[in-house]
């Protein structure tokens, strides 16, 4: 089984109903590890050590939080510049993230006709999330879509359940390693994975 570290940063989560019930349905799974960032560093005081120790014992990584004004919370940040450090994560001697798995869970208020070429965001999440992806990259980890939550204002509390049954299908799909991450990859959002009937439920 593939261990899985969610890195979760959320200034405000417990207002956020949207949140809480995604972690709440990954959390189940005996193969996630969910790791609050802002519980852990309110102070902002990150342990680089410790950080990186968690990155080496797991096998796939998930940047979890809210898309703020198109990017991350400000501690998600702080731990990209501090954890990944040159030549332990990336540069010449830099490689003890590669052949990892690594993907973005994110929440919008925006709905996902918002984040559209025509739509007033102008770009599609995963463009937004580039900078992610090449991240990735440097660290020679395999990035994949995004998984996202869009207009979370709006979401019924039948949508809210759907999303949270995908996740943690999701998340046990990774665990057991039954993907293709080919396939994954073909999609604009992990979410799309679902909407194949013979795809749902595995």
């Amino acid at each position: 089984m593939r261990k899985i570290l969610i890195l979760f940063a959320h200034p405000r989560y417990e207002h956020s109903v949207v949140n809480r019930t995604l972690i709440d349905s990954g959390r189940q799974n005996p193969a996630v590890t969910f790791h609050d960032l802002y519980e852990k560093y309110p102070d902002f005081n990150i342990n680089v050590a410790l950080e990186q120790d968690l990155l080496i014992s797991h096998d796939v990584i998930i940047w979890h939080h809210p898309f703020y004004w198109y990017s991350c919370p400000p501690l998600l940040k702080q731990w990209i510049d501090m954890v990944l450090e040159f030549n332990w994560a990336y540069g010449p001697k830099g490689d003890k993230l590669a052949g990892k798995t690594v993907f973005n869970t994110i929440t919008t208020g925006g709905n996902r006709e918002a984040y559209q070429p025509e739509g007033r965001n102008r770009f599609a999440v995963n463009q937004l999330l580039l900078p992610f992806e090449q991240t990735a990259f440097l660290c020679k980890m395999n990035y994949l879509p995004p998984f996202a939550v869009q207009g979370t204002h709006r979401l019924s509390q039948e949508e809210l359940s759907g999303h949270a049954e995908n996740y943690r299908q999701l998340l046990q799909l990774i665990a057991d390693g039954d993907f293709d991450p080919g396939s994954l990859k073909n999609h604009e959002l992990l979410n799309d994975y679902f909407i194949n009937t013979t795809n749902y439920g595995r």
